[in-house]
């Protein structure tokens, strides 16, 4: 595989990062994979993003054609945010992002290691000689 060096926009890794930068704009397209959803849905499944974040990515998302917007014309209003075909194209980017991160060790916990315990990867530990022992 090789990359393309070009300034943006013909390097498609500068693209998908400009699209998807920052931690909320892969979240929030991972959380729509599930279905379409309501603004406070995204808003609740998503602990800690301000709702002007919120706001903003997915009016980046219906921008670029990611994300459609349908509003039904209910009191009070109903709007639902849904994944287009290209946005539900992300779901191999994402999967194959997922199965790559769960491969990175952890970082060692301090109260672990203090304990004698190291932790080799996600879920898998072993004991340790503690640093001074005999």
């Amino acid at each position: 595989m090789s990359f393309s060096c070009a300034p943006w926009p013909d390097c498609g890794v500068a693209r998908f990062l400009s699209l998807l930068e920052g931690p909320w704009a892969t979240l929030i397209v991972r959380n729509l994979l599930l279905g379409p959803a309501r603004f406070t849905e995204l808003r609740d499944g998503l602990e800690g993003i301000s709702a002007h974040t919120l706001t903003r990515r997915l009016r980046t998302f219906e921008t670029h054609g990611i994300v459609t917007r349908t509003v039904h014309a209910e009191i009070p209003p109903r709007v639902v945010y849904e994944l287009t075909d290209l946005g539900r194209s992300l779901e191999p980017v994402l999967q194959a992002m997922d199965a790559w991160a769960v491969t990175v060790p952890l970082p060692p916990d301090p109260d672990a290691v203090a304990a004698g315990v190291e932790v080799a990867h996600a879920g898998e530990r072993r004991e340790v000689a503690a640093a001074g022992r005999a």
